[in-house]
């Protein structure tokens, strides 16, 4: 700020003249000095400034905050010669305050004294403050909103495009923006691209009206915007075409698949409609009319009608009856503006044919205010006649329902129960069991009637029914009223019941079963006779498992066939014993099977006249791989429990014929045991037609105890089969069953073997030897050659030699041996020694 000066008073005369060069201006004039200190004034300022006067402060007519506004007005206005400096400033005149314009102009020759007009502006600085509000306020409310802005000045080359307009489109605010028409409009979709062209056309031409257009733009990442774009012409060149062209946009993308996902709805609803065949109708409670689309229409047969009728109109197609109540259901909906359905009959007016409708309906209120009901109907004609048919239905179904509860009630019996005897069956007694698993204390009984099968085969069917019916009448008698008696095989039953710790009553009743059972019935007098073996468990503990205990009586009913039947056992712990042993066996004989443990011992068989080698006999041995080589002794009996004595000779052959193919023609044959169920195999020619060794070779020793008499069927035809391609057969152990003559020639083997059991006594008792050379003689007289088994010393030997007996087989010559003692055996001949 520039320091006051030393002010030369100015003379009464200067002041005069200037004061009336002022009364000429037409606008208020004031002279003072940098002071700010009055002069003087003319009239116009006097009429703004009342206040104003000789000797006055400026100061005093203007606010405190404006003040030093004026101090810097006088200090500025010496700085720029020629040019007054300016103020806008509020003036209090009275009540009112106006804005004015204070020029400051320095008086030539005098410094520090000041003219100062002042200029009325109050009208235009309004303006200007009111405009600059509303600027504001509009540049807020885009701030806020979802609006992009855009400003093309085409007269200044000016293009504005705000920073949501540049977000719209995936650029940042602060990007530049190529204003290029071509380059924009390219970045428009194909399919939009003609109607933009034509929307920019039209404001191009200097159209002033705001126009809106709706299409997509393709952003910076390559996806498309939906934006709705309203602009307009706001100034014009003198041809009338567009200066200045300014608008707004907005991103519709989230409207326009929210429209897309309802038109697709829509379509899918009229689609439904369509196929499910529903008529909609919409009706207007205030003046009493409906309207139905073309599938109400149609339902209702009033195609060719207008859509829009009264309500009277459309009561008249439903049924006279049902109309009362159709339209009670109507007004109770409206009245309560719940949602509401309604069912009746109409009679189609086109047809007149009687068809039910089903409908469902709301009420509500729409945007003019006014109350509606809108709803759908559908035909359900067909579902009413089914309906009809199924009430039908279900009158007879009742009608009969007594009498398919009987049969409900016979098959359930029959279900649970034997046809013959009555009592329950197995599916009975394992839910019986079911039921008692966990309960305290159970016995059960298991029962199976000797001798049933001879009695049923040789006196018919009809015998053996009786005998079981009988049977079931005592073990009735003999249980107790509560305990459940149940066949559960062909002549196996089971008891069972509670058990409390009395063995007595358990010891009673099998007793008495056994007694009963065993004393003759008579049929058609014939006298039969049954008896019963019966295995016993129980259970006190109060958790016992049912199923473990049928097990447990069934094993101990096995001990009891094992020894002599006609007896009870109970199920011991040493029977328990027996039987993991024998599981253990089981399993070491299954492991064994699979690891090839079962080997072949080979027993020579001599010439009785040169103690030639005739053949071996091959036998089964167990190679166990703690208990070393076992004999079939061993395994055999649980082996065919199992089911695995093919698999265990089908080893045995395999393994000997390999060592006969190392052997050559050091063994001129080799002999194998064949079980009845082998000998009964369908396939057991196919699998002897792969064996890679000439049949004549080999050998089959079929045991006596295969009842040679009665062989029928497939064991009979591969008899015939073994013979026909060249096999050698063998009748085993002969003179210890009861073949006959006729069944050897049936059979007609090449060779007897005779038992082990004859041939021992022949040293020392006549009439064995006697009996001996008589069956060599038989043998011989059917063309056979015989062996004799259980040769033990030198005198058997010589004896069996002058007997003409063919073979000799026997501990005095060889015993059973392995593959590898054999070997040696032959090469050492060692029999001879």
């Amino acid at each position: 700020m520039r320091a006051l000066t030393a002010l030369r008073p100015l003379p009464d005369w200067i002041v005069k003249e200037i004061l009336s060069s002022l009364d000429l201006l037409p606008a208020p004039a004031i002279l003072i000095d940098e002071r700010l200190s009055v002069f003087g004034a003319n009239e116009a300022a006097y009429s703004i400034l009342p206040g104003v006067g000789t000797a006055s402060s400026l100061c005093a007519q203007f606010a405190e905050e404006d003040r030093d506004k004026l101090v810097n007005l006088l200090i500025l206005s010496p700085d720029i010669p020629g040019c007054p400096a300016g103020l806008d400033i509020e003036i209090t005149s009275g009540e009112e305050r106006r804005w004015c314009n204070l020029q400051a102009r320095q008086v030539s020759g005098f410094d520090g004294f000041f003219i100062v007009t002042i200029l009325d502006i109050h009208a235009a600085k309004t303006t200007q403050i009111e405009t600059r509000r509303w600027e504001e306020r509009w540049n807020a409310a885009l701030v806020g909103s979802d609006l992009g802005v855009w400003d093309h000045d085409i007269r200044r080359g000016d293009y504005f495009y705000s920073g949501k307009w540049k977000e719209i489109r995936g650029l940042s605010r602060d990007s530049e923006v190529d204003a290029d028409y071509e380059s924009w409009i390219d970045a428009v979709h194909p399919d939009d691209r003609e109607r933009v062209r034509a929307y920019i056309e039209k404001q191009v031409a200097g159209d002033m009206s705001v126009t809106d257009c709706e299409y997509r733009e393709r952003r910076a990442d390559g996806t498309y915007v939906w934006i709705e774009c309203r602009g307009a012409c706001v100034e014009t060149f003198p041809d009338g075409s567009a200066a200045r062209i300014i608008g707004t946009d907005l991103d519709i993308t989230a409207r326009k698949e929210a429209e897309g996902q309802i038109q697709r709805l829509k379509q899918r609803f009229e689609l439904a409609l369509e196929a499910t065949r529903i008529g909609v109708f919409e009706a207007d409670l205030v003046d009493h009319t409906v309207q139905f689309d073309d599938t109400l229409m149609e339902i209702f047969g009033l195609i060719g009608n207008s859509p829009v009728m009264g309500g009277d109109d459309w009561m008249s197609v439903i049924h006279p009856e049902d109309r009362a109540a159709a339209l009670q259901r109507i007004n109770a909906g409206v009245t309560s503006g719940k949602d509401f359905s309604n069912e009746f009959r109409i009679i189609r007016a086109n047809d007149g044919a009687l068809r039910h409708i089903r409908g469902q309906a709301a009420h509500f209120i729409d945007a003019n205010g006014r109350q509606k009901v809108i709803g759908a109907n559908w035909d359900v004609t067909e579902d009413v006649r089914v309906r009809e048919e199924l009430e039908r239905a279900k009158t007879l179904a009742e009608a009969r329902n007594s009498e398919l509860e009987a049969i409900r009630s016979r098959l359930e019996f029959n279900a649970l129960h034997d046809d013959l005897t009555g009592l329950p069956n197995r599916r009975f007694l394992d839910e019986t069991l079911a039921r008692h698993s966990g309960a305290a204390g159970l016995s059960i009984l298991h029962i199976d009637l000797d001798r049933f099968k001879q009695i049923n085969d040789t006196l018919g069917h009809r015998a053996g029914d009786f005998m079981l019916t009988h049977a079931s009448a005592i073990l009735l008698s003999a249980a107790s009223t509560d305990d459940v008696v149940a066949r559960i095989g062909g002549d196996e039953f089971v008891i069972v019941s509670t058990f409390e710790g009395d063995l007595c009553r358990l010891q009673a009743m099998a007793t008495e079963i056994i007694e009963r059972l065993r004393a003759p019935v008579y049929v058609d007098k014939t006298p039969c006779r049954v008896g019963a073996s019966v295995g016993i468990a129980f259970d006190a503990r109060p958790d016992c498992d049912a199923t473990q205990l049928l097990q447990n009586a069934d094993m101990a009913l096995y001990r009891a066939k094992s020894n002599g039947k006609n007896r009870y056992e109970f199920f011991t712990s040493e029977l328990q014993d027996q039987i993991v042993v024998k599981k253990r066996v089981s399993d070491e004989i299954l492991a064994s099977l699979e690891r090839g443990e079962f080997i072949p011992y080979f027993q020579p068989q001599f010439d009785a006249k040169s103690l030639d080698l005739a053949g071996l006999e091959t036998l089964a041995r167990w190679a166990h791989p703690l208990k070393g080589v076992l004999p079939p002794a061993a395994f055999l009996a649980i082996a065919e429990e199992l089911d695995v004595v093919s698999a265990i000779d089908a080893m045995i052959l395999e393994k000997s014929l390999d060592h006969m193919k190392t052997l050559g023609e050091a063994a001129p044959k080799i002999s194998f045991n064949i079980s009845v169920r082998r000998l009964s195999d369908p396939e057991l020619m196919t699998k002897l037609d792969k064996l890679p060794i000439a049949p004549e070779k080999i050998s089959f020793e079929l045991l006596e105890t295969i009842f040679l008499d009665d062989s029928e069927g497939d064991l009979a035809a591969n008899i015939e089969a073994l013979r026909s391609r060249g096999f050698g057969l063998e009748i085993d152990d002969f003179g210890s069953g009861h073949a006959s003559v006729i069944g050897l020639l049936k059979v007609k083997p090449n060779t007897l073997k005779v038992d082990r059991a004859l041939i021992k006594p022949i040293v020392e008792n006549r009439e064995q030897r006697q009996l001996v050379e008589a069956i060599i003689g038989i043998g011989h007289s059917l063309g056979m050659k015989v062996t004799a088994e259980g040769v033990e010393t030198r005198a058997h030997i010589d004896l069996l030699r002058d007997m003409n007996c063919d073979i000799l087989q026997g501990y005095a010559l060889a015993k059973p041996m392995s593959y590898t003692d054999l070997r040696g055996f032959i090469a050492r001949e060692d029999w001879r020694r």
